[in-house]
């Protein structure tokens, strides 16, 4: 069969899910539906604002769905009569069966991890926060279980030393466009085997990548440099790790770390007013390069500490920050 002859649902809601949706455009694949996240308030006016998805879906006339719950009668009627062939889900909700077994073909995903390693909501950041030196994406077919199916295809991703989440993500997402078409182009031509997911090689912290919560995020200054300069990575853009300085949020969106032996207090900082703020962990100093404190916005440090009076390095207490 050609992949073109394939009549293909779309499910996907953020700019994830774009990527790989113009790529299934691009390649002539017969997109028949497009499923996303219904219509949410958002800004300071509340305005209702569409998806990433539904936004190129309209800008490519592409049929919409937008189900508030995917057990809706009327939702799964109109997806019956799409008569899809095979359904694909990249960054979407959980899918109940009714909905993931209902095409002949199934329902493929396109997971940001090497499965089964990093199953759950936020692989691309616990792969960077754990120090992964590789991670990749996987295709694989819906079951039960989340993130269990099984294994279509693999492509690995090398993190570089300094990679942030968000550049991961924009690596991620194209290197998973074009394996989802790959995966297509297989499974049209019965060329694929699938393949049973093994976690026998799987270490315990990489067993799961849960959702991030705001306590992820509280950098814990008695751990090593290296875990915390790999939590900063792994939390940037969003949502950023943080600290407290002059009793308000801190977030540390871009890092630097220095090994070496000091006495200073976990947490306590030092700066030479201008050019660079450090803080004291078990091991080291991390540098914090790219700040955002609490109410003000984003910038590099050293427009940062130009609004900021901050005790000269060596001073007796480090915790003191004034505002000028």
């Amino acid at each position: 069969m050609n992949y073109q002859d394939l009549r293909i649902v779309f499910m996907g809601t953020p700019a994830f899910a774009v990527a790989s949706l113009d790529a299934l455009v691009q390649a002539g694949c017969n997109i028949v539906g497009v499923i996303t996240a219904p219509d949410k308030p958002a800004g300071r006016g509340m305005k209702l604002t569409e998806s990433a998805v539904k936004k190129y879906a309209m800008e490519k006339g592409l049929h919409i769905l937008q189900p508030e719950k995917l057990k809706n009668p009327a939702f799964l009627e109109a997806l019956q009569n799409l008569h899809a062939d095979l359904q694909i889900v990249v960054a979407f909700r959980m899918l109940p069966e009714v909905v993931w077994n209902m095409p002949p073909m199934g329902t493929i995903n396109l997971h940001g991890s090497l499965l089964p390693a990093y199953r759950g909501a936020a692989p691309i950041n616990w792969a960077i926060i754990n120090g992964e030196k590789e991670t990749g994406v996987t295709t694989f077919k819906l079951q039960h279980q989340i993130d269990t199916g099984n294994i279509l295809l693999q492509e690995k991703i090398l993190i570089n030393d300094d990679e942030t989440a968000g550049e991961l993500h924009d690596v991620m997402k194209e290197v998973g466009a074009k394996l989802l078409i790959k995966t297509i182009k297989g499974l049209a031509e019965n060329s694929i085997k699938e393949v049973l997911q093994q976690n026998e090689n799987i270490s315990k912290a990489q067993q799961h990548a849960p959702k991030i919560f705001t306590e992820t995020c509280k950098i814990d200054w008695t751990k090593p440099a290296d875990e915390i300069y790999n939590l900063t990575r792994g939390l940037s853009p969003f949502p950023a790790a943080f600290t407290f300085l002059q009793n308000k949020l801190l977030k540390i969106y871009k890092a630097k770390k220095e090994i070496c032996l000091h006495n200073a207090e976990p947490g306590s900082c030092k700066s030479d007013g201008k050019t660079y703020l450090k803080f004291a962990c078990a091991d080291g100093y991390i540098y914090a390069l790219d700040v955002q404190m609490e109410g003000k916005k984003r910038m590099l440090i050293e427009d940062f500490l130009r609004g900021f009076r901050l005790n000269p390095e060596g001073s007796k207490d480090d915790k003191q920050c004034e505002e000028k």
